[in-house]
């Protein structure tokens, strides 16, 4: 399965995406909102990745990570996974996503925000889709303001960062909010 936008393909990921996930989490840019981790080796990783990839070969998907690649090239930009939460009577997921720094400030983000809450909506025709943020991560949230999520909220000190405990910002977009 790939979902395709102007710049950006989303493919459920596979092995083949190990080193390059590898890659992007070994940065510790991309470690500075991040609850994983650097991981210390690649097998590390591999252990990470090994049920995102056993989800994606099911029949019924409930948790989709997707790799971001350039249309164009093919190259491996970052990750989006649209992950299911709560009854599935409550038709709600939540997003989460990580660029490579070469790629920030470029747009990449919200074009594969809004492919993923255009194929929750249309597709798996859920209701709501939720997105936590650290309240630090001032790029992450101008994403999500951008595709019109609300922020509807503020866990104190939930996210073991790197720099310590930080607060998280909840946001969050109804199917009736997003032009689908």
């Amino acid at each position: 399965m790939n979902i395709f936008s102007e710049r950006v393909t989303l493919k459920l990921i596979d092995t083949s995406d190990l080193e390059a996930i590898h890659a992007l989490h070994a940065r510790p840019e991309v470690d500075q909102f991040n609850t994983l981790g650097i991981p210390k080796d690649i097998k590390e990783t591999e252990g990470t990745i090994k049920p995102w990839i056993s989800e994606n070969k099911k029949d019924s998907i409930e948790n989709h990570t997707f790799s971001i690649e350039l249309t164009k090239t093919h190259q491996f930009i970052g990750l989006i996974a649209l992950i299911s939460s709560g009854a599935k009577k409550h038709k709600k997921a939540e997003v989460w996503y990580k660029l490579h720094p070469d790629f920030w400030g470029q747009g990449f983000a919200s074009e594969a925000l809004e492919s993923v809450l255009s194929f929750g909506f249309s597709k798996l025709k859920l209701h709501r889709i939720e997105a936590g943020v650290a309240v630090d991560n001032l790029a992450s949230i101008r994403v999500l303001e951008k595709l019109n999520m609300q922020k509807e909220g503020r866990k104190r000190k939930v996210l073991p960062l790197k720099s310590g405990w930080s607060d998280n910002y909840m946001y969050a977009i109804l199917a009736e909010d997003f032009n689908v």
